[in-house]
């Protein structure tokens, strides 16, 4: 699987908000600093501005990050440094 990177667009995994103002949905985030390959620190992209979270977890819930779908297609096809701010050898 793809190592997390900084500089790296990846979704976050929004909580929502009581009586949907905002619903839980996939946000926009870069990657500001690496923890290990499941924890990294975030600048995320809202509708009322960014806002930035450290340490957080690779996940499918409210809280959490993943990666996009186009990323998951790249690296099953053996693409492992798609969308990576290092250069390719």
């Amino acid at each position: 699987m793809m190592e997390p990177t900084v500089g790296r667009v990846v979704y976050y995994k929004s909580y929502g908000t009581p009586g949907g103002e905002y619903p839980q949905t996939d946000r926009a985030a870069i990657i500001t600093e690496v923890i290990d390959e499941e924890t990294v620190s975030l600048c995320v992209m809202n509708p009322e501005g960014l806002f930035f979270n450290k340490n957080v977890t690779r996940g499918v819930s409210g809280g959490h990050w993943d990666w996009m779908p186009y990323q998951k297609q790249k690296a099953s096809e053996g693409d492992h440094n798609s969308e990576s701010a290092e250069p390719r050898i």
